[in-house]
């Protein structure tokens, strides 16, 4: 067994999967590249002129210091202008200016005189449309035909020989004309640069230039015309509104002379001054005032319902800030630390005691005195802040009064002179929008500069044969080496031995070559050589396998037909013979018997004959070429094989051939998803040897195969033996774990004949 299962996929399996399906990669590979240079040279050349130009922003056009606040000439962000700018570029109307100006008609590209590509693209696409015209006809006479009433309910259609008018005629042409160029044409930024190149794509590299020159000529004409028109046309109204809004200016000022000379105008500017200053201290008094009395009503708030007497009234930050609490306080403090010091000498009536304890009692009498007055400053302090306040708050209402009088009669004034200074100011801003539109519209400065005329190539772009070779080579190498990828990972069937191991977890006992011709390969034949020593090398290891008993007797089965289990048991046998043992070959298989074919054997009296009574074990055994091999054919297909497999009388007949004078008993079962009989065979031989054609089975029913053997007959499946091994087909792979010379080691055909 090789152990290339734990080392994982080796460079040279994928080699030998590609080697394996070498004529498909072959194929695939020639069919891309054929189709593709089949395109690539029926590809018209097509020439790229390209023509470089400079799109500057707005304002740097505009005259210093005009429109500063102009959010349409300003943008925080110019990125939606060089989009719409682009756009433009490649818009239908900017493009109908530049075909009146070439003359297409007179270009073969749009006069239906340039020559037509096909190549297999077009041959595909011609293919669809005769197709999908087809059965779109067929599909309306198959209406025609279901439903008749449907064509005369159709709406009649436009007489195809009726002309369209000379107009219709020139619009759709120009449409037309318009969308073939706008079609050829590319404009693309130059990155972290204010140009742009535009390009056009032709058939004619002289015409190709010349259309992208006169296109990019005809955007900075009309870029240049656009701002032109939208100047004068702004300067006209601005023009008419300015004599509009002088009008307006003197109306305003004669009525405002008129109400000075009738109300006195003049004198209410002093008195409006004074009354406002006024107003304006009292009301900064005013908030000051309230201010303060709020602070002291909240300090009298929170000291009003204190008890003298009690350490939080003493304690309260307000109480404890006065001088004669803190004064009284400390001499208290300074009493009860001397009584302290002095009640550690003496007892209670030392007359020090006494005197100490008597200044404390009128030092805490002095505190209560003291903290009742600094209450009651609190509350005096706050009566008096609500005093200001409402003198002050007196005083601001009574200066209101005054200023809401003058108010009054100045408010016809007031609105007189505002409406006289607004007329003033915008007229003065017309005037000023007026003298710098002028300057515009005589500079004739354009933000969009023609940098590089774009020159006639030299060379096509496309096709580019050596670029379309190169795509064409890899693409065919991917296409076909995916598609061998695909095929390996659909394909499920068992190859090599290392599929055995990993999928049917049994020993491999040998490898068969696959031999060609009409007829099968038997070892009494002339076969190649590694043919024959692919059955000696089974033959060693079926006897290894089988130890020493006495008669040794052997199933051969396989998962389905065709997978060459009849061949495998024939030459099985004839190995064994040569090797010096008899050996009985059976045929199991009664439904479709082939053995006797194989072997070249009569077919008059076989295994069914003697199961159901009508010959004897003697009579149905037949002698071979070779002395030592004898074979027992199928006999007369019976109509219930299974019942006569599984009968007592085949139990006896192979107990009594084991103990017979055979050293070796081969049955050739049937497959075993076939039919059951191999089920039932296989509990009634000492071992099963199951056949896998290589690359015919899958691995999922072989699994299934041997899980039925296993489990509903309790087989002993001794090996696998993999059948019609390619060596040629998967070289790399037996190379690499058989030798390079595997195949040819013994010699090859022309030595052994």
């Amino acid at each position: 067994m090789p152990a290339g299962s734990g080392e994982g996929v080796h460079l040279l399996d994928r080699f030998a999967a590609l080697y394996r399906h070498r004529r498909l990669v072959v194929s695939v590979f020639s069919v891309v590249v054929l189709l593709m240079m089949l395109q690539s040279y029926s590809t018209i050349p097509l020439f790229r002129a390209t023509a470089r130009i400079l799109i500057d922003e707005e304002q740097s056009v505009l005259v210093s210091g005009m429109n500063a606040g102009d959010p349409v000439n300003y943008w925080s962000d110019s990125e939606p202008y060089y989009e719409t700018q682009y756009r433009i570029l490649q818009s239908p109307g900017l493009t109908r200016y530049t075909i009146r100006k070439l003359d297409l008609d007179s270009v073969p590209e749009f006069n239906s005189e340039a020559e037509h590509q096909f190549g297999p693209r077009e041959a595909l696409q011609a293919t669809r449309s005769v197709v999908f015209g087809w059965a779109g006809t067929l599909g309306r006479n198959v209406m025609a035909i279901i439903r008749p009433d449907a064509a005369q309910d159709r709406p009649a259609t436009t007489d195809p020989d009726e002309e369209a008018s000379p107009l219709e005629q020139q619009n759709a042409n120009e449409l037309a004309q318009t969308n073939g160029f706008v079609g050829r044409l590319s404009v693309a930024p130059v990155v972290n640069t204010l140009l742009v190149d535009v390009s056009y794509t032709s058939a004619d590299p002289v015409f190709a230039a010349k259309a992208v020159n006169t296109h990019v000529e005809t955007y900075v004409e009309r870029n240049l015309a656009g701002r032109l028109d939208a100047v004068r046309q702004t300067l006209e109204w601005v023009s008419g509104e300015l004599a509009t809004q002088q009008a307006a200016v003197g109306g305003t000022d004669r009525a405002l002379a008129e109400y000075r000379d009738s109300q006195d105008a003049l004198s209410l500017n002093a008195s409006t001054d004074v009354v406002t200053t006024r107003l304006a201290t009292l009301n900064g008094q005013v908030s000051s005032a309230r201010a303060e009395r709020l602070q002291k009503e909240s300090l009298f708030r929170q000291v009003e319902n204190l008890d003298p007497q009690s350490e939080a009234a003493r304690n309260h930050p307000s109480v404890a800030r006065a001088a004669g609490v803190a004064s009284v306080t400390g001499r208290l403090a300074e009493l009860e630390n001397q009584l302290v010091g002095l009640a550690g000498r003496y007892g209670p009536l030392h007359p020090n005691i006494i005197k100490v304890d008597s200044e404390i009692e009128s030092a805490q009498r002095a505190v209560v005195i003291e903290v009742r007055r600094a209450i009651g400053a609190v509350g005096s302090a706050y009566q008096s802040a609500l005093d200001d306040e409402q003198r002050l708050q007196i005083e601001f209402e009574e200066q209101q009064l005054r200023a809401a009088d003058l108010s009054r009669k100045e408010v016809d004034y007031r609105l007189l002179e505002r409406q006289s200074e607004s007329n003033q100011r915008i007229y003065e801003s017309l005037l000023q929008q007026q003298k710098e539109l002028q300057v515009v519209a005589n500079s004739r400065s354009n933000n969009v500069q023609l940098m590089d005329r774009a020159q006639t190539p030299g060379a096509p772009f496309t096709p580019n044969r050596q670029r379309d070779w190169l795509t064409a080579v890899l693409l065919g190498l991917m296409l076909s080496v995916g598609l061998v990828v695909v095929v390996e990972y659909l394909d499920d069937t068992i190859k090599t031995p290392d599929d055995v191991s990993k999928c049917l977890q049994l020993p491999l006992l040998g490898l068969v070559p696959a031999v060609t011709g009409n007829r099968p390969p038997l070892l009494s034949t002339e076969v190649p050589h590694d043919f024959g020593e692919a059955f000696r090398s089974l033959r060693t290891s079926l006897v290894f396998t089988s130890g020493d008993t006495s008669s040794r007797l052997i199933g051969v089965t396989s998962t389905q037909p065709l997978e060459g289990k009849t061949t495998i048991a024939g030459n099985l046998a004839l190995v064994l013979a040569l090797g010096g043992a008899r050996v009985l070959l059976i045929d199991g298989e009664m439904r479709r018997p082939s053995m006797h074919k194989t072997m070249g054997l009569a077919n008059t009296v076989g295994l069914s004959h003697v199961l159901v009574g009508q010959a004897r074990i003697r009579e149905a055994i037949q002698r071979t070429h070779d002395p030592n091999l004898f074979a027992l054919t199928a006999g007369q297909t019976p109509p219930n094989p299974s019942e006569l497999l599984a009968s007592d009388r085949m139990r006896n007949l192979l107990t009594s051939l084991e103990s017979g004078p055979f050293d070796w008993i081969i049955i050739d079962a049937p497959p075993v998803l076939a039919v059951t009989d191999s089920v039932i065979i296989a509990p009634l031989v000492s071992g099963v040897i199951f056949v896998v054609g290589a690359e015919m089975s899958r691995s999922t029913h072989a699994a299934r195969a041997l899980e039925m053997l296993g489990s509903g007959a309790q087989a002993n499946v001794i090996g696998v033996v993999l059948n019609r091994v390619d060596f040629a087909c998967n070289k790399y792979y037996y190379s690499r774990y058989y030798g390079y010379h595997y195949k040819s080691y013994y010699g090859d055909t022309s030595a052994a004949a």
